[in-house]
């Protein structure tokens, strides 16, 4: 057995009795990275909303885009899953960037319709190729009842996008800020955040800043198992995308077995992470 114990030999035995696939992508801006499985086509599922928030500002820096429009929810928006414009009903009027904002941080599926009717399809994908996520394509509006598919993305291009975001670049510095602010506000990152000690999440009693926080967007299907985002440490941020499909079972739910192995690998690199004081490794044999 092989005793050089590297990060990616470590994920690779905590992933041995797995029955999926698992694809790492983890950075920590300071030149090292994991990657396993970089390259590998996913299903989107709810990261798109992703991708999507930053076309939407794009789009507002070129001033094709305003972020306080003001767009209704209408009968074609309507799709089942996450999300709570539906009590609000058809007819109901938001700012663009409300709109955004609940695509990413409840997933709203009628708002990200919205939001995609507004900005168009062709326009999106142009931005997202512009912005350099030459492997990711959103297909279609959500409608589950017609589309088998929703986009396709790589673990590459996704943390791209968040490691731009953590370097204020995604779009433009002010950008960055408010769709870090965004995305920090997301409900939905249990398979980065279920194995985190919660003493460092959560300082809402004291009004202190958490130690570590997290800004993410997570997305779920049939096909796939999805996480990613920053992970705000003492010792800075780093990246961090897990992408999952080939599993058995395709029922969400809390305990999925992708859920819980994802969770064990983001603990691991939170580990390693804080244990390096915000890098990887150490030095090159790690």
């Amino acid at each position: 057995m092989d005793k050089n114990m590297t990060l990616e030999k470590r994920i690779a035995a905590e992933l041995y009795s797995y029955h999926g696939q698992m694809s790492v992508v983890v950075d920590d801006l300071r030149g090292r990275r994991v990657e396993i499985g970089a390259d590998e086509t996913f299903e989107t599922a709810s990261t798109i909303k992703a991708y999507i928030l930053a076309a939407l500002y794009l789009e507002a820096e070129r001033g094709r885009a305003r972020l306080d429009d003001v767009i209704a929810y209408r009968p074609e928006h309507f799709v089942d899953g996450s999300g709570m414009l539906r009590a609000l009903g058809v007819g109901a009027q938001l700012k663009v960037k409300d709109a955004a904002t609940m695509m990413i941080i409840c997933s709203d599926n009628i708002a990200t319709n919205m939001v995609i009717d507004y900005l168009g399809l062709d326009a999106i994908n142009r931005c997202i190729r512009e912005l350099g996520f030459a492997h990711t394509v959103l297909h279609n509006p959500l409608h589950f009842d017609r589309y088998e598919k929703l986009g396709d993305t790589t673990p590459r291009d996704y943390a791209a996008l968040f490691g731009q975001l953590a370097r204020g670049a995604l779009v433009s510095p002010q950008a960055s800020r408010e769709m870090l602010a965004i995305f920090r506000a997301q409900h939905y990152n249990a398979m980065l955040t279920a194995d985190f000690p919660p003493y460092y999440l959560d300082c809402e009693e004291t009004g202190a800043e958490e130690l570590i926080w997290v800004a993410s967007k997570s997305g779920s299907m049939d096909a796939c198992r999805n996480d990613g985002g920053i992970v705000h440490t003492p010792y800075g941020e780093y990246v961090i995308v897990l992408m999952n499909k080939n599993f058995d079972d395709i029922i969400e739910y809390s305990g999925h077995p992708a859920m819980v192995y994802g969770a064990r690998v983001s603990r691991m690199i939170l580990d390693q992470v804080l244990a390096c004081e915000g890098r990887l490794w150490l030095n090159d044999a790690e």
